[in-house]
């Protein structure tokens, strides 16, 4: 499958040298479309929509057409927690395998009811290894995970050379929302070690500019805030004009 227009663009700035910085809104209680629009003017790369088990397609649209009234030019893509986040007005999709879920369904039943759906809609679909670390939150005990033990980082590799194998473009390391740790960063440094074309992306209970920070110096190509935006958004933009000026 070939590389659609808002992959295109994450891995120019990556080979330009950027750190990405993806911003999470759940559109049952999604961030406000100012706030968005201030991730926007300061330099965040997407938004990522989704997760939420209790909200339909039309609302996505409507959230989403709320934001491009308002000026939100970042693209926009789905991080789908079912078949019930899948809109068509987003630039692109996360398509993602949890594979570390125990579920045959979030193995592979899901992704073949959601394909041709994706297709008619003429989203751009992301190949994604999508992998539960430690606490999992909400997303792990939806998917039947069995995540990744905090205290063993080092499994993190053999998922991510395993997402490689088998063609996945992008690697998502979920801590889960809100999570009372984030991922560590030994499980990053093992996944990008084993890696040579992946987008790394990391998420889950990242509350400070200098774990952040850390996080990129061992690998991740981008990072995934949500939590922290919802609870601190100044604090959250803080971080991402740190980000942005190293």
């Amino acid at each position: 499958m070939s590389i659609g227009r808002v992959e295109r663009e994450l891995r120019r700035k990556l080979d330009s040298g950027e750190k990405l910085f993806f911003l999470l809104s759940d559109p049952e209680k999604p961030l406000e479309p100012d706030l968005v629009k201030e991730f926007d003017d300061c330099g965040a790369d997407v938004l990522l929509v989704g997760g939420s088990v209790n909200v339909f397609p039309t609302d996505i649209d409507r959230y989403i057409s709320s934001l491009r009234r308002l000026g939100v030019s970042i693209p926009i893509v789905l991080f789908p927690g079912g078949l019930n986040n899948i809109a068509g007005s987003a630039d692109a999709i996360l398509f993602m395998v949890l594979m570390n879920s125990i579920d045959p369904y979030w193995l592979m039943g899901a992704q073949v009811t959601a394909a041709p759906l994706i297709k008619r809609l003429g989203l751009e679909a992301i190949p994604t290894g999508y992998v539960i670390v430690g606490h999992g939150g909400a997303a792990g005990h939806i998917g039947r995970a069995h995540p990744i033990p905090f205290e063993n980082p080092y499994l993190a590799s053999v998922y991510a050379m395993a997402a490689e194998m088998l063609g996945f473009r992008f690697l998502y390391l979920e801590a889960g929302s809100g999570s009372p740790r984030p991922v560590p960063l030994e499980a990053i440094r093992a996944a990008r070690s084993s890696t040579e074309y992946i987008v790394l992306i990391v998420g889950g209970g990242i509350r400070s500019t200098d774990y952040a920070l850390r996080l990129y110096e061992f690998g991740a190509d981008a990072i995934v805030i949500g939590t922290l935006a919802e609870r601190n958004p100044q604090a959250a933009l803080q971080m991402l004009s740190s980000i942005k000026k190293k």
